[in-house]
């Protein structure tokens, strides 16, 4: 709709050849409000004026001398671009008014002239005038959006088009790449299985290498418990090949294709435990700049293996007993509960009845975890695997060093049977590949020299401990002299020369705290 304002400000046009008919029109417009009146008693000057000006009406008197109304009405026609010629004729012919319209004219009114009626009229007519100006105006804008809007889709189409053909040829090249790769995905399947089912023959039990009787007690515990969701608690010392055993469990369970996350409780500073677990929210706590999933949550129906479960701080043992009663946490700095499904494998090469009694382990943690306990006996219980395992890291090194070893002596073979193996089978992967790089030819040489007896063993051992005891000592003077202080250039790391986490790793090992 149109506002008064916008009728008042038209361009009216006011053609007679009597001057007091024009002065008379004029004054009733002004009165009326309107501010843009001209006017002419020339005809012939209309046509020049309307095309210089574009009038939103002109008030036209049908009987002039020279040329009367008809004619300028034709002439106006020439001009008009649109059928709309915005004409509100003046007569006093009731004859000629009819006529007047076939012209082309849009309304008139009789002489004498009713002022009222005149102005009822050209308000009228302007309304309608200044509504088909605006019609036209949105028709110009609109037919060139249209035009504009045509390029761009036709622009647009001719793009697609071109990434259509691409498309085509990209999607036969990616069906040959599939084809290809499911091939080579079938063969690998194949294969796999293949070396696991030779292993599984050659071994009889996937990774865990040997035949001896303390190892078939093993292989008979873990069957029983796999197809299982029960907590499983390994036992053993260091190297013996828990991990493997862990390994083990969760590919014969039903959690076999969901991942197994492995947490080393051993090696992660004591103030980073709890968001490697449970995760952490951005902001959290100082330097934690990024959102990160706790090892719970990635293990979300699958296996969590705690490694070194006896070196959790003793404020996190207490959260790590509600996630395996009631499988639900809270991520760092958020308090929402996350439930999850995980299955917990633990190992520990400490006796935690004795952490109990000394303090350094929860007893109602240690029942929850002690569910299905399997003990992995040390590798000098089972010398008859022996020769098994220096085959498997024989061949192993091989491949790695592209070495050539093919044969391994008897007496080869007695001395490491003989051997009482603290460190158990990490340890004989160490001398085996250390043999593997220093032989010559291709039989196995081994140049280090083993202490074979019992008692030279315990001595060992105890020389052992008293290492460890003096090691301890230096730590704790250490640690007394910077004030407890573990990090930065005057902390006791930098003067022990050790890596903090290694440093707290050990202190909590040998339950060293601030008195």
């Amino acid at each position: 709709m149109l506002d008064l304002l916008e009728i008042l400000g038209a361009k009216v046009l006011i053609v007679d050849d009597q001057e007091a008919n024009v002065r008379l029109l004029e004054k009733t417009l002004s009165s009326a409000g309107y501010t843009r009146i001209s006017s002419t008693m020339d005809p012939r000057a209309v046509c020049d004026l309307h095309r210089d000006n574009n009038f939103d009406l002109i008030l036209l008197d049908l009987q002039m001398p020279d040329m009367d109304g008809f004619q300028v009405m034709e002439g106006l026609k020439a001009i008009e671009t649109g059928s709309y010629v915005p004409v509100l004729v003046i007569t006093a012919q009731p004859e000629l008014k009819l006529r007047a319209l076939r012209a082309g004219a849009k309304d008139f009114i009789s002489k004498p002239l009713d002022l009222s009626e005149l102005k009822t009229r050209i308000h009228n007519m302007l309304e309608v005038r200044l509504l088909y100006k605006k019609m036209e105006d949105y028709s110009k804008i609109l037919e060139q959006t249209v035009q504009e809007r045509t390029g761009e889709l036709v622009r647009a189409n001719e793009q697609l088009s071109r990434e259509i053909v691409e498309r085509k040829i990209t999607e036969a090249s990616l069906q040959g790449a599939y084809a290809e790769n499911k091939q080579l995905k079938d063969r690998f399947q194949a294969e796999n299985i293949y070396l696991r089912t030779d292993l599984d023959r050659e071994f009889n039990f996937g990774e865990i290498i040997g035949r001896s009787k303390a190892l078939e007690n093993v292989f008979f515990k873990v069957e029983q418990v796999a197809p299982q969701d029960a907590t499983v608690l390994l036992l053993g010392e260091t190297g013996t090949g828990k991990g493997v055993v862990a390994r083990s469990i969760h590919g014969k369970s039903s959690r076999k294709d969901r991942p197994m996350i492995t947490v080393n409780c051993s090696a992660l500073p004591a103030n980073l435990i709890e968001s490697e677990l449970f995760g952490r929210e951005k902001g959290a706590f100082t330097g934690s700049h990024d959102r990160q999933m706790g090892r719970f949550e990635l293990a979300d129906n699958g296996t969590l293996f705690l490694d070194e479960i006896g070196e959790l701080p003793m404020d996190l043992q207490s959260k790590l007993l509600r996630v395996i009663q009631d499988g639900e946490f809270e991520r760092l700095g958020n308090p929402k509960t996350i439930k999850v499904n995980v299955r917990i494998i633990a190992s520990t090469n400490r006796k935690l009845e004795e952490e109990i009694r000394k303090g350094g382990f929860r007893e109602d943690l240690f029942y929850r975890l002690n569910v299905f306990p399997i003990t992995i006996p040390p590798l000098r219980q089972r010398g008859e695997d022996i020769p098994f395992l220096v085959d498997y890291f024989v061949a192993k090194f091989n491949k790695k060093t592209g070495k050539r070893i093919e044969t391994v002596s008897k007496d080869t073979l007695n001395i490491l049977q003989q051997y009482n193996w603290p460190g158990n089978v990490r340890e004989l992967e160490s001398v085996i590949e250390r043999a593997v790089i220093t032989s010559q030819g291709t039989g196995l040489q081994i140049l280090d020299r083993f202490v074979n007896s019992p008692k030279a063993y315990e001595q060992g051992a105890q020389d052992c401990k008293v290492l460890i005891d003096i090691e301890r000592e230096h730590i704790l003077q250490a640690l007394e002299k910077t004030g407890w202080r573990i990090e930065g250039a005057k902390g006791a790391a930098v003067m022990l020369g050790l890596n903090p986490s290694t440093l707290r790793s050990r202190m909590r090992k040998d339950h060293m705290r601030r008195p």
